[in-house]
């Protein structure tokens, strides 16, 4: 098996957004879909952009742009549940930000999934890249964890 894409230990996370399952997040088989696993991620990241970070997702000059996900599935979320989605900073770019996500069941250390999720910053207007900005970076800083090397 590959190593995992993100920590799947609680402690390895500086936040966490309380997540509620909806009943159209089942599929057939009566499990969350994979692909509602990724809108918890953009869930997560986006409220601590916008909340800590007073990202203005109207009418802002910067936008954060995804340019990669990545999710691995350790054990089955439903409804009726509550996910805490843990949110770590795993590298600071210039211009681009990549996150550890993980999502447990509330009050359960083990991840049910651990991922990936990049953004890069870009103008809004001509898409091209730019740095941070000033305030979003303040708000990433305060979830990235300390360098191992």
């Amino acid at each position: 098996m590959n190593a995992p894409l993100a920590a799947a230990a609680r402690s390895a996370y500086r936040t966490f957004l309380a997540i509620p399952t909806r009943w159209m997040d089942n599929d057939t088989y009566g499990h969350v879909n994979n692909v509602t696993y990724y809108s918890y991620f953009d869930t997560a990241v986006n409220e601590h952009l916008i909340r800590a970070g007073r990202l203005d997702i109207r009418g802002g000059e910067a936008i954060g742009i995804v340019v990669e996900t990545a999710c691995r599935f350790h054990k089955p979320l439903s409804f009726p549940e509550i996910i805490d989605a843990g949110l770590a900073v795993a590298r600071l770019g210039r211009s681009s930000v990549t996150y550890d996500i993980a999502l447990f069941r509330h009050g359960d250390d083990e991840a049910a999934a651990t991922g990936r999720f990049v953004h890069v910053w870009v103008d809004r207007t001509d898409r091209r890249p730019i740095d941070v900005p000033a305030r979003i970076r303040v708000a990433l800083e305060a979830l990235r964890r300390p360098a191992t090397d």
